[in-house]
């Protein structure tokens, strides 16, 4: 008797269109459900977090940025007050002096001018004429080219100088002079007294300036050292209120400076609010000239220890947010910033299209419905289709984990497809690096080890002496300053059609023509060598100014054939360029240092660019691997009429050197020496010619003994 097995359960699957439906109509459902209670109970309180948040991201913000103007004019004060010839007092005909003070008055754009007051009442002050209002130009009655006007007051010692005022154009020339104010003291200014009175405080005002009759505010520091006297920069109001103007938030918003008597000492109309002080004197106008109910005591609650956000409501019941940050560099001034916004006007368009915005979810919910029903049959049938053509490629399939399964029996399927194409994409990405696989595969080369040979420009290039400049460096700043190197000259090997090969210690390797054709490698790599000194020029200089030494980097070039392609093991491949063309792109890099030059090229690239740029000859060299002498020449500068004659009175000196009469040729090194004396090509064939005409007199003695 036989016994019947029970038939095997299959396991559940679900078709494709049925899953995506019904996952699409729960998401909806969701959704709209969610939309529901947010759009009806929540939406208030997240409305207030959001703008409570907000807001005082912005305050943070715009008191940094306030922060920083003032401590960048703070810094120039700093610098300026640490000069010798301003603790000396050596203001008169100071062209570098008046260079510095130009340079800072151009870096920091919302400063009118920078002066220094002295206890003996001399007096040095340089202001940016078309900073102040129109008015103030035309009452100078100076010429269109004037940028900058100085007024010099000179008391120090008995020959004092009479008041002088003088005007610079923009690059610092003299365009006019006229007498300087005779009854100005700057001793009985603000700034002045002020200054020593209170020397933690950096801001003074606003109060009127004597030179343009405007309000605003002076940042001023007393003298440390030297001559007892103070430095001071002013800040117009007018620049103050539009870089307020620019922290406000929609169409009623303010943001505004206040000081710790609540008084507003900056705000986008400061003029107006100052205007409306009934015989102000030298007062601020109070919080209350604002006129917002509410705000004083959200003022206190902050100060009281409370949230740096706070919320009132003016007499019309409408509400507002408001935030609250110090700025640190006022120091005992105590001058905080506040950004105020109106709750319904900052998030009018969530709260009045939120009923709105709901329906039109709904109504999209319900007509995409028929829409996702034909799209889940249509995807399905394709998905369907799609596994049976990469079951096609499974002869790739390594299974060495188990592949993925699923409910849905048309995305188990794709699941046994994915597994066997991931497993060879997984393979392959094994070989070589994802960016060169990626460029090798849009040129069209064959991705297997080995190469083929071509013609390639190669270049080498090296940093002089660098293991001695960052042997005691700080590791770390090492690598972020060659970092910085290295991205510069990539980027500009790479935008003239270049390929990196390798970064080898603080060296760069990189070749033209491969992997993709370029018939004109050798003018691309001529024009990127020269772009990459003109860079690393560029980078130098701010490498100096952050206090790092310079890279002087030396450049090899050579043209000719070399087998190109992926060398390595099965696990890691390098695309490189191998052979004797690479060994003397290296050879000339290295060649740099004997002759005191930046580029040095071989005869072939000369004669593949002649015309296109301008070479000098150098010397003829026998590298090792080549069967005849290599002629060297430096590249200097693409062609032009003027570099077409430079170098010809030294392509006479070189004629007369290679015609192998040491002593003539030595003659001419030496009167091109005396015109160039720090000539480097020159002072090396100098000394090899000196050595060879002292050698036969050493034989010649060594017979006669």
């Amino acid at each position: 008797m036989t016994t019947k097995r029970p038939a095997q359960r299959r396991p559940l699957r679900i078709g494709f269109r049925t899953s995506i439906v019904t996952l699409f109509v729960a998401v909806v459902l969701f959704v709209g459900l969610t939309l529901v209670y947010l759009s009806f109970s929540r939406v208030s309180l997240i409305t207030r977090t959001a703008a409570s948040t907000f807001i005082d991201k912005v305050a943070q913000l715009g008191a940094d940025r306030i922060d920083s103007k003032f401590r960048n004019v703070r810094d120039s004060l700093e610098i300026l007050a640490g000069l010798p010839s301003i603790q000396s007092a050596e203001i008169e005909d100071n062209s570098r002096l008046y260079s510095l003070m130009a340079s800072m008055l151009r870096n920091n754009p919302q400063i009118f001018n920078l002066y220094i007051g002295y206890e003996d009442g001399s007096f040095l002050e340089m202001d940016v004429i078309d900073r102040a209002k129109p008015a103030f130009r035309a009452s100078l009655d100076v010429d269109e080219d004037a940028a900058f006007r100085v007024v010099i007051i000179s008391r120090t010692g008995n020959a004092s100088s009479s008041p002088v005022t003088i005007f610079l154009s923009d690059n610092l020339i003299q365009v006019a002079e006229t007498k300087g104010p005779a009854t100005y003291d700057p001793r009985q200014r603000p700034w002045y007294v002020e200054a020593f009175k209170d020397e933690k405080t950096l801001l003074t005002g606003p109060y009127v300036f004597f030179a343009t009759g405007q309000p605003g505010y002076t940042l001023r520091t007393a003298l440390r050292e030297g001559r007892r006297g103070v430095v001071a920069a002013d800040l117009l109001l007018n620049r103050l209120e539009a870089m307020l103007d620019e922290q406000r938030l929609g169409d009623s918003g303010v943001a505004f400076l206040f000081n710790d008597s609540a008084r507003i000492v900056g705000h986008p109309e400061m003029n107006r609010l100052m205007d409306e002080i009934p015989e102000r004197g030298n007062e601020l106008p109070p919080m209350s000239a604002i006129k917002l109910p509410g705000l004083p005591q959200a003022v206190e609650a902050w100060r009281k220890g409370g949230a740096s956000q706070q919320f009132f409501t003016d007499d019309a019941g409408r509400t507002y947010v408001a935030a609250f940050h110090g700025i640190e560099t006022a120091g005992n001034a105590g001058i905080k910033l506040a950004v105020i916004a109106p709750l319904d006007e900052f998030f009018a368009k969530i709260i009045s299209e939120r009923r709105g915005l709901f329906a039109l979810a709904l109504g999209f919910v319900l007509g995409m419905l028929p829409l996702a029903i034909w799209l889940g049959s249509m995807l399905a049938r394709s998905l369907r289709s799609l596994a049976q053509q990469t079951d096609e490629i499974q002869h790739f399939r390594l299974a060495d984990r188990p592949r993925l399964h699923s409910v849905i029996e048309e995305i188990n399927e794709l699941g046994r497809s994915v597994f066997a194409t991931r497993t060879v994409i997984r393979n392959f990405s094994s070989f070589v690096p994802k960016p060169i696989v990626r460029q090798l595969i849009e040129s069209g080369t064959s991705i297997e080890l080995g190469g083929t040979r071509r013609e390639v420009t190669v270049l080498f290039t090296d940093v002089a002496d660098f293991t001695a400049k960052t042997e005691k460096a700080d590791p770390s700043e090492v690598m972020i300053f060659t970092s910085r190197y290295f991205a510069a000259l990539s980027e500009v090997i790479m935008k003239h059609h270049g390929t990196i090969d390798k970064f080898i210690g603080d060296a760069v390797m990189a070749f033209w023509n491969a992997p993709d054709d370029d018939p004109d490698h050798v003018v691309h790599a001529c024009e990127a060598v020269l772009a990459c000194v003109k860079r690393n020029s560029e980078l130098n200089e701010q490498f100096c100014k952050a206090g790092w030494p310079a890279y002087g980097t030396r450049f090899g070039l050579h043209v000719g054939d070399a087998v190109v392609g992926n060398v390595g093991s099965s696990d890691r491949m390098n695309y490189t360029a191998l052979g004797a063309t690479v060994n003397l792109a290296a050879r000339l890099e290295g060649l740099n240092k004997n002759y005191g030059t930046q580029v040095l090229v071989s005869a072939a690239v000369k004669e593949r660019v002649e015309g296109r740029f301008a070479f000098r000859s150098v010397d003829e060299i026998k590298p090792k691997g080549f069967a005849e002498a290599v002629r060297v020449f430096e590249l200097r500068c693409e062609t032009d009429e003027a570099a077409k004659h430079a170098f010809q009175r030294w392509e006479i000196v070189y004629a007369a050197i290679r015609q192998d009469q040491p002593a003539a040729a030595l003659v001419g090194v030496t009167n091109f020496l005396a015109q160039y004396p720090d000539d480097g090509v020159a002072q090396y064939h100098a000394e090899r010619l000196r050595v060879e005409l002292q050698v036969p007199r050493r034989i010649a003695r060594g017979a006669m003994q």
